[in-house]
Protein backbone atom coordinates (compact mmCIF):
# COMPACT_ATOMS: atom_id res chain seq x y z
CA UNK A 1 0.00 0.00 0.00
CA UNK A 2 1.50 3.27 -0.89
CA UNK A 3 1.34 6.77 0.40
CA UNK A 4 -1.70 8.49 1.13
CA UNK A 5 -3.74 5.49 1.41
CA UNK A 6 -7.71 6.09 1.96
CA UNK A 7 -8.70 10.05 1.73
CA UNK A 8 -6.57 12.96 1.17
CA UNK A 9 -6.04 15.59 4.02
CA UNK A 10 -7.80 18.63 1.63
CA UNK A 11 -11.18 16.81 1.14
CA UNK A 12 -13.54 19.41 1.35
CA UNK A 13 -16.09 19.11 4.80
CA UNK A 14 -19.95 20.76 4.67
CA UNK A 15 -21.11 23.20 6.52
CA UNK A 16 -22.19 21.37 9.73
CA UNK A 17 -19.82 18.32 8.62
CA UNK A 18 -17.12 16.56 10.10
CA UNK A 19 -13.88 14.47 9.39
CA UNK A 20 -10.99 13.07 10.94
CA UNK A 21 -7.95 11.28 10.47
CA UNK A 22 -7.26 8.37 13.12
CA UNK A 23 -4.51 6.32 14.29
CA UNK A 24 -3.58 4.15 17.38
CA UNK A 25 -0.88 1.94 18.66
CA UNK A 26 -0.23 -0.66 20.80
CA UNK A 27 3.23 -2.08 21.49
CA UNK A 28 4.51 -5.63 21.18
CA UNK A 29 4.24 -6.24 25.03
CA UNK A 30 1.12 -4.57 25.04
CA UNK A 31 1.97 -2.02 27.88
CA UNK A 32 1.88 0.77 26.41
CA UNK A 33 -0.50 2.60 23.65
CA UNK A 34 -1.04 5.73 21.52
CA UNK A 35 -4.08 7.33 20.33
CA UNK A 36 -4.17 10.35 17.93
CA UNK A 37 -6.87 12.13 15.97
CA UNK A 38 -6.77 15.01 13.45
CA UNK A 39 -10.26 16.51 13.25
CA UNK A 40 -12.16 18.98 11.19
CA UNK A 41 -14.97 19.89 12.86
CA UNK A 42 -14.27 18.44 16.02
CA UNK A 43 -17.37 16.10 16.91
CA UNK A 44 -16.69 16.00 20.22
CA UNK A 45 -16.45 19.70 21.14
CA UNK A 46 -19.33 22.00 22.97
CA UNK A 47 -18.01 24.94 21.50
CA UNK A 48 -18.61 23.35 17.93
CA UNK A 49 -22.05 22.10 19.49
CA UNK A 50 -23.06 25.47 20.53
CA UNK A 51 -21.73 27.09 16.82
CA UNK A 52 -23.76 25.21 14.71
CA UNK A 53 -26.65 25.32 16.94
CA UNK A 54 -26.69 29.11 16.77
CA UNK A 55 -26.15 28.84 12.89
CA UNK A 56 -22.09 29.23 12.87
CA UNK A 57 -21.73 26.06 10.61
CA UNK A 58 -17.90 26.49 9.18
CA UNK A 59 -16.08 23.18 10.39
CA UNK A 60 -12.80 25.15 10.16
CA UNK A 61 -13.56 27.01 13.03
CA UNK A 62 -13.73 23.92 15.27
CA UNK A 63 -10.39 21.77 14.40
CA UNK A 64 -8.69 19.86 16.96
CA UNK A 65 -5.55 17.47 17.53
CA UNK A 66 -6.65 14.44 20.60
CA UNK A 67 -2.78 12.91 21.44
CA UNK A 68 -3.74 9.94 24.20
CA UNK A 69 -0.22 8.15 25.67
CA UNK A 70 -1.53 5.05 27.53
CA UNK A 71 0.34 2.92 30.20
CA UNK A 72 3.06 4.44 32.56
CA UNK A 73 3.64 7.96 32.10
CA UNK A 74 0.34 8.27 30.13
CA UNK A 75 -0.70 11.78 29.14
CA UNK A 76 -3.97 13.36 27.47
CA UNK A 77 -4.27 16.27 25.25
CA UNK A 78 -7.32 17.78 23.29
CA UNK A 79 -6.39 20.96 21.29
CA UNK A 80 -9.14 22.69 19.59
CA UNK A 81 -8.41 25.71 16.91
CA UNK A 82 -9.38 27.51 14.02
CA UNK A 83 -7.64 26.27 10.29
CA UNK A 84 -7.77 27.47 7.17
CA UNK A 85 -8.50 25.01 4.93
CA UNK A 86 -6.11 26.50 2.19
CA UNK A 87 -3.48 25.56 3.92
CA UNK A 88 -4.10 21.69 3.81
CA UNK A 89 -2.04 19.60 1.07
CA UNK A 90 -3.53 16.13 -0.23
CA UNK A 91 -0.63 14.33 1.22
CA UNK A 92 0.19 16.89 4.33
CA UNK A 93 -1.57 18.78 6.86
CA UNK A 94 0.35 20.92 9.60
CA UNK A 95 -2.90 21.84 12.51
CA UNK A 96 -0.59 24.15 15.24
CA UNK A 97 2.38 22.80 15.98
CA UNK A 98 1.48 19.89 15.35
CA UNK A 99 1.87 17.61 11.43
CA UNK A 100 0.14 14.65 9.70
CA UNK A 101 1.87 13.51 6.71
CA UNK A 102 2.12 10.96 4.08
CA UNK A 103 6.10 10.41 3.09
CA UNK A 104 7.82 7.68 1.82
CA UNK A 105 5.39 5.24 2.01
CA UNK A 106 4.90 5.94 5.56
CA UNK A 107 1.81 8.22 7.38
CA UNK A 108 4.24 9.95 10.01
CA UNK A 109 2.77 12.54 13.11
CA UNK A 110 4.64 14.83 14.43
CA UNK A 111 3.03 16.20 17.97
CA UNK A 112 3.54 18.78 19.96
CA UNK A 113 0.55 19.39 22.41
CA UNK A 114 -0.29 20.70 25.91
CA UNK A 115 -1.97 18.21 28.25
CA UNK A 116 -5.00 19.44 30.15
CA UNK A 117 -5.81 20.27 33.25
CA UNK A 118 -1.71 19.85 33.99
CA UNK A 119 -0.23 21.49 31.70
CA UNK A 120 2.13 19.09 30.59
CA UNK A 121 3.22 18.19 26.93
CA UNK A 122 2.90 14.97 24.51
CA UNK A 123 5.67 15.71 22.07
CA UNK A 124 7.53 13.49 19.41
CA UNK A 125 6.84 11.52 16.32
CA UNK A 126 4.70 8.69 15.16
CA UNK A 127 5.34 6.53 11.81
CA UNK A 128 2.91 3.73 10.58
CA UNK A 129 3.51 1.50 7.12
CA UNK A 130 0.01 0.24 6.43
CA UNK A 131 0.28 -3.43 5.42
CA UNK A 132 -3.38 -4.27 4.90
CA UNK A 133 -6.54 -1.94 4.44
CA UNK A 134 -9.83 -1.76 2.90
CA UNK A 135 -9.99 -0.92 -0.93
CA UNK A 136 -12.86 1.39 -0.44
CA UNK A 137 -15.10 2.74 2.61
CA UNK A 138 -17.88 1.86 4.06
CA UNK A 139 -21.44 3.17 5.05
CA UNK A 140 -22.16 3.61 8.76
CA UNK A 141 -26.07 4.67 8.47
CA UNK A 142 -28.42 3.29 5.99
CA UNK A 143 -28.49 6.67 4.57
CA UNK A 144 -25.38 7.02 3.33
CA UNK A 145 -24.58 10.20 5.30
CA UNK A 146 -21.97 8.82 7.52
CA UNK A 147 -18.62 7.17 6.72
CA UNK A 148 -15.90 4.82 7.56
CA UNK A 149 -12.46 3.58 5.73
CA UNK A 150 -10.22 1.52 7.59
CA UNK A 151 -7.39 2.51 5.05
CA UNK A 152 -4.13 0.97 6.86
CA UNK A 153 -6.05 -1.37 9.27
CA UNK A 154 -2.79 -3.24 9.89
CA UNK A 155 0.24 -1.93 9.91
CA UNK A 156 3.52 -1.58 11.98
CA UNK A 157 4.38 1.45 13.60
CA UNK A 158 7.32 3.30 15.88
CA UNK A 159 6.47 5.83 18.54
CA UNK A 160 9.27 7.86 19.70
CA UNK A 161 8.51 10.87 22.07
CA UNK A 162 10.64 12.88 23.99
CA UNK A 163 7.85 13.89 26.27
CA UNK A 164 6.96 11.66 28.16
CA UNK A 165 10.30 9.55 27.33
CA UNK A 166 8.89 6.71 25.66
CA UNK A 167 9.83 4.40 22.83
CA UNK A 168 7.90 1.60 21.52
CA UNK A 169 7.07 -0.17 18.40
CA UNK A 170 4.04 -2.31 17.79
CA UNK A 171 0.88 -3.28 15.77
CA UNK A 172 -0.70 0.60 14.38
CA UNK A 173 -3.71 1.37 12.34
CA UNK A 174 -5.29 4.09 10.90
CA UNK A 175 -8.72 5.34 9.73
CA UNK A 176 -10.71 7.66 8.53
CA UNK A 177 -14.65 9.55 9.43
CA UNK A 178 -16.47 11.50 8.00
CA UNK A 179 -19.97 12.71 7.59
CA UNK A 180 -21.83 15.94 6.44
CA UNK A 181 -24.24 16.10 9.54
CA UNK A 182 -23.58 16.33 13.61
CA UNK A 183 -22.20 13.10 14.78
CA UNK A 184 -24.88 12.98 17.43
CA UNK A 185 -27.78 13.96 15.03
CA UNK A 186 -26.77 10.73 13.57
CA UNK A 187 -26.37 7.98 15.68
CA UNK A 188 -27.40 7.78 19.08
CA UNK A 189 -24.24 5.02 19.57
CA UNK A 190 -21.69 2.56 18.68
CA UNK A 191 -19.26 0.31 19.66
CA UNK A 192 -16.10 -0.34 17.43
CA UNK A 193 -13.08 -2.58 17.30
CA UNK A 194 -10.12 -3.71 15.58
CA UNK A 195 -7.77 -6.53 16.03
CA UNK A 196 -4.94 -8.61 14.72
CA UNK A 197 -4.86 -12.04 13.28
CA UNK A 198 -2.50 -14.70 12.61
CA UNK A 199 -1.91 -12.56 9.29
CA UNK A 200 -4.51 -10.23 8.73
CA UNK A 201 -7.15 -7.94 10.76
CA UNK A 202 -10.43 -8.03 12.41
CA UNK A 203 -12.44 -5.51 12.96
CA UNK A 204 -16.31 -4.80 14.20
CA UNK A 205 -17.79 -1.58 14.13
CA UNK A 206 -21.60 -1.68 15.12
CA UNK A 207 -23.83 1.70 14.85
CA UNK A 208 -27.59 2.89 16.00
CA UNK A 209 -28.75 5.27 14.08
CA UNK A 210 -31.10 7.92 14.53
CA UNK A 211 -33.11 6.48 11.56
CA UNK A 212 -32.92 3.34 9.95
CA UNK A 213 -32.06 -0.49 11.66
CA UNK A 214 -29.25 -0.59 13.55
CA UNK A 215 -25.88 -1.86 11.36
CA UNK A 216 -23.03 -3.74 11.91
CA UNK A 217 -20.20 -3.91 10.05
CA UNK A 218 -17.46 -7.01 9.87
CA UNK A 219 -14.83 -7.16 8.08
CA UNK A 220 -11.64 -9.05 7.75
CA UNK A 221 -8.51 -8.35 5.68
CA UNK A 222 -6.08 -10.73 4.83
CA UNK A 223 -3.43 -11.82 2.29
CA UNK A 224 -6.20 -12.17 -0.12
CA UNK A 225 -7.79 -8.76 0.66
CA UNK A 226 -10.70 -7.21 2.17
CA UNK A 227 -14.21 -8.96 2.18
CA UNK A 228 -16.81 -8.37 4.65
CA UNK A 229 -17.47 -11.26 6.85
CA UNK A 230 -20.70 -12.42 8.84
CA UNK A 231 -21.10 -10.63 12.35
CA UNK A 232 -19.67 -12.54 14.94
CA UNK A 233 -22.62 -14.31 16.30
CA UNK A 234 -22.35 -13.96 20.42
CA UNK A 235 -22.78 -10.48 22.28
CA UNK A 236 -20.53 -10.36 25.40
CA UNK A 237 -21.38 -7.30 28.33
CA UNK A 238 -18.44 -6.11 29.51
CA UNK A 239 -17.97 -5.17 32.74
CA UNK A 240 -19.12 -1.79 33.64
CA UNK A 241 -16.99 1.94 33.76
CA UNK A 242 -16.59 4.60 36.66
CA UNK A 243 -19.00 6.97 34.75
CA UNK A 244 -21.27 3.39 33.59
CA UNK A 245 -21.39 4.28 29.76
CA UNK A 246 -21.89 0.46 28.53
CA UNK A 247 -19.61 -1.56 26.71
CA UNK A 248 -19.94 -4.85 24.55
CA UNK A 249 -18.91 -5.88 21.80
CA UNK A 250 -19.31 -9.30 19.66
CA UNK A 251 -17.31 -12.75 19.77
CA UNK A 252 -17.20 -16.15 18.02
CA UNK A 253 -17.77 -17.99 21.07
CA UNK A 254 -20.08 -17.22 24.17
CA UNK A 255 -18.04 -15.25 26.80
CA UNK A 256 -15.56 -14.87 24.44
CA UNK A 257 -14.46 -11.85 25.24
CA UNK A 258 -12.49 -10.34 28.22
CA UNK A 259 -11.75 -6.79 29.27
CA UNK A 260 -7.74 -6.47 29.50
CA UNK A 261 -7.42 -2.71 30.23
CA UNK A 262 -9.35 0.73 30.38
CA UNK A 263 -7.36 3.35 28.66
CA UNK A 264 -10.03 5.90 29.15
CA UNK A 265 -13.11 6.19 30.94
CA UNK A 266 -15.45 9.63 30.28
CA UNK A 267 -18.70 10.47 30.78
CA UNK A 268 -19.80 9.63 27.19
CA UNK A 269 -17.57 7.11 25.98
CA UNK A 270 -14.43 4.14 26.84
CA UNK A 271 -11.72 2.74 25.02
CA UNK A 272 -10.35 -0.33 26.33
CA UNK A 273 -7.88 -3.36 25.48
CA UNK A 274 -9.76 -6.81 24.90
CA UNK A 275 -9.03 -10.64 24.73
CA UNK A 276 -11.27 -11.39 21.75
CA UNK A 277 -11.73 -15.19 20.48
CA UNK A 278 -12.30 -14.95 16.82
CA UNK A 279 -12.84 -18.30 16.14
CA UNK A 280 -11.53 -19.55 13.09
CA UNK A 281 -9.97 -15.87 11.97
CA UNK A 282 -7.26 -17.03 15.09
CA UNK A 283 -7.90 -20.67 16.33
CA UNK A 284 -4.47 -20.51 18.23
CA UNK A 285 -5.19 -17.94 20.66
CA UNK A 286 -7.38 -14.84 21.39
CA UNK A 287 -6.52 -11.55 19.80
CA UNK A 288 -5.67 -8.02 21.36
CA UNK A 289 -8.40 -5.68 20.20
CA UNK A 290 -8.56 -2.19 20.88
CA UNK A 291 -12.30 -1.40 21.63
CA UNK A 292 -14.61 1.82 21.79
CA UNK A 293 -17.88 2.49 22.78
CA UNK A 294 -19.41 5.70 22.46
CA UNK A 295 -22.81 7.11 24.06
CA UNK A 296 -24.10 10.01 22.16
CA UNK A 297 -26.89 10.53 23.87
CA UNK A 298 -24.85 11.08 27.13
CA UNK A 299 -22.89 13.62 24.97
CA UNK A 300 -25.87 15.62 24.57
CA UNK A 301 -26.52 15.70 28.27
CA UNK A 302 -26.05 19.27 29.94
CA UNK A 303 -23.94 17.87 33.32
CA UNK A 304 -21.57 16.10 30.22
CA UNK A 305 -21.54 19.66 27.93
CA UNK A 306 -20.28 21.11 31.42
CA UNK A 307 -17.21 18.81 32.22
CA UNK A 308 -16.10 18.70 28.44
CA UNK A 309 -14.02 21.94 28.86
CA UNK A 310 -12.21 20.65 31.23
CA UNK A 311 -10.60 18.46 29.07
CA UNK A 312 -10.57 20.48 25.79
CA UNK A 313 -7.69 23.04 25.40
CA UNK A 314 -8.91 25.96 23.23
CA UNK A 315 -5.60 27.31 21.49
CA UNK A 316 -6.19 31.34 20.56
CA UNK A 317 -3.89 31.81 17.64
Amino acid sequence: MGAGAGRPFDVPVPPGGYAWWYVDVVSDDGRHGLTAIFFVGTVFSPAWRRARLSGRDDPFAHCAVNACVYGPGGRWAFTERAADPATRAPDAWALGPSRIAWRDGALELTLDEVCVPLPRRVRGRVRLWPELGAPAPLDLDSEGRHHWWPAAARARAEVELDEPALRFQGQGYHDQNWGDEALEDGFARWTWSRGWTRDGVLMQYDTVPRRGPPVQRTLALGPQGAAPAPALPHPVDLPGTLFGVPRATRSAVAGGAHLVRTLEDTPFYNRSLVRLDAGPAQPDAPLLAVHEAVDLDRFTRPWVQFLLPFRIRRDPA
